[in-house]
């Protein structure tokens, strides 16, 4: 018996055992009530508390105060090292009387907290600092931008949106920026070139302050429960699954043959969806009736098949398909420095999802132009989508005004549906050589228990070490960038994607959920409508 467990526990621990980024490993209770600003030096973390008015030295294996210096001046916020010194914030501009917000950084001695050296910043409220290796960056709550900077005077280098309402900490890991928000709750993963949110996770608790990097991991320090958090920077797990949804989907097609002839023929096509990254259907799809077959277009898209013959005025044909079905809200972690290149991409796929039709068109002159002021000479596979993406997003508007264009009509005239958005996107990736595919879903709409007849298409595209990654330029058509960057990667648990295709099926022709054909004597009137019911959600 003892070898048996032995054997179960030695099988058990064989197997890797992945976190994902944000992900506590370690916390510990601050040693004040007031935490703002976080770093490291190499060997300890330091930690400014407001209405201490100090800046204490933390040991990261214990968590004990190891020492402390007074802060340079009355409400300290953000805290960084620079390699020999520390520096530090103060938003009241040296002096503590209400409303009165000033920018200060600090240049610190460590041993006693003696200032060497102090800058006026180009911001009222800023909260959190860090250094780069040459400048300084400040995350500023009321302009709401990220501003990097000069230690000598204060002069700005560059700065962009915050991706929020409330930017707090902010903390560079010799590649990346990394800035919590304490209005949303999240950490974002920021490019310092462009200041594009390249990921995001949820921050570990509800009020989040000060970041630091220690070379190996991130750390985070909550206001409202005051804990320092160490957190995983990268793992292997690509994504992560949370908030599960378990509902009944309903999908119901009905023709209805107004007359005054026959519906001599009546093809009708169900997709049906299989278990994905975001979803899991539970047991078989469920029909109100037995499908003629289940044929498979060369996309592999699997379609439950109805025939119907002779179908007189006045009579209708309707079918439901309904599937039980486990969703999550599913977000990718990206690293565009992980992400392989365009020659790694396998040659099956490069075959399919890099083929041209007339509806993308993508040797067009309108979309090569398009292209090559988006790409340039970018090769890497996640900064080309990037690029494409958010040149969609400017040089488009959405709209819904029926049809669906092909996509050099669509780009040029600026506006379009989600479908003729995703079929832009495609068109422009597929001429970068990046492949590119449509997934469609039905939706949840508000309520559980809720209504959709709208329905919503989105792209895919292939990134090499990380697979297919959901891109939805429609939805990510927003001002704000973490709004743009949550488009991008990320999947909310109310998308049921039953369809998966490239473009041009022979059942499913270029749309989705459901597609019928029919043939009829002259001048018979067919309406069709489609239609899907969400019931309850169980956990």
């Amino acid at each position: 018996m003892k070898n048996c467990l032995l054997i179960t526990l030695m099988i058990i621990f064989s197997f890797p055992v992945y976190s994902y980024t944000g992900e506590t490993v370690k916390k510990f209770p601050t040693p004040g009530d007031f935490p703002t600003g976080l770093c490291h030096d190499g060997n300890f973390l330091w930690l400014a508390d407001r209405k201490m008015n100090k800046i204490l030295s933390i040991h990261p294996e214990t968590g004990k105060q190891t020492g402390s210096i007074p802060s340079p001046a009355y409400w300290p916020t953000g805290i960084t090292w620079d390699g020999e010194h520390l520096w530090c914030i103060d938003i009241k501009g040296g002096i503590p009387l209400a409303e009165n917000y000033k920018g200060i950084a600090y240049k610190l001695n460590p041993e006693n907290g003696n200032i060497m050296h102090q800058i006026n910043l180009p911001c009222e409220k800023p909260q959190g600092l860090t250094w780069d290796g040459e400048y300084l960056w400040v995350s500023d709550d009321a302009s709401n931008r990220i501003i990097q900077l000069s230690p000598e005077d204060g002069t700005t280098i560059k700065s962009f949106p915050a991706p929020s309402s409330h930017p707090m900490g902010i903390t560079f890991d010799g590649t990346y920026l990394w800035l919590s928000d304490r209005g949303t709750d999240e950490i974002y993963m920021l490019s310092p070139e462009t200041g594009d949110v390249l990921l995001i996770t949820d921050a570990p608790g509800k009020h989040t302050r000060g970041m630091a990097w220690d070379g190996n991991f991130l750390w985070n320090v909550d206001w409202q429960d005051k804990t320092l958090y160490k957190l995983i920077r990268k793992d292997d797990e690509k994504m992560r699954r949370s908030d599960p949804r378990t509902s009944l989907v309903k999908i119901t097609h009905r023709t209805t043959n107004f007359g005054p002839g026959k519906v001599l023929s009546l093809d009708v096509h169900f997709a049906v969806g299989n278990d994905r990254d975001n979803q899991k259907i539970i047991g078989e799809p469920h029909f109100t009736q037995r499908p003629t077959d289940f044929p498979e277009d060369h996309w592999e898209q699997k379609t439950a098949h109805y025939q119907f013959k002779n179908i007189a005025s006045g009579e209708s044909r309707e079918v439901t398909m309904t599937n039980k079905v486990k969703l999550w809200d599913t977000r990718y972690f990206i690293f565009p420095d992980k992400v392989g290149s365009l020659e790694a991409i396998p040659s099956d796929v490069k075959e399919l999802y890099l083929a041209n039709h007339e509806k993308y068109q993508t040797d067009h002159p309108v979309i090569q132009k398009g292209v090559k002021e988006a790409v340039g000479d970018e090769k890497n596979p996640y900064k080309i989508a990037r690029k494409i993406y958010q040149y969609v997003m400017d040089n488009m508007y959405y709209e819904m005004s029926g049809g669906w264009n092909n996509a050099p009509a669509v780009l040029e005239r600026g506006n379009g549906s989600c479908s003729e958005y995703s079929f832009v996107f495609i068109s422009m990736c597929r001429a970068a050589g990046l492949p590119a595919r449509y997934v469609g879903s039905v939706v949840v709409r508000g309520d559980d228990t809720s209504m959709d007849d709208v329905y919503h298409r989105w792209a895919e595209i292939y990134l090499p070490n990380y697979g297919w990654i959901p891109v939805d330029p429609s939805g990510g058509d927003q001002e704000s960038p973490r709004a743009q960057a949550n488009y991008f990667g990320h999947l909310a648990n109310r998308f049921f994607i039953t369809t998966q295709s490239g473009g041009g099926s022979e059942t499913m022709e270029w749309t989705y959920n459901t597609n019928e054909f029919y043939t009829t004597e002259p001048q018979t009137h067919v309406v069709v409508e489609h239609f899907a019911d969400w019931e309850g959600r169980n956990e």
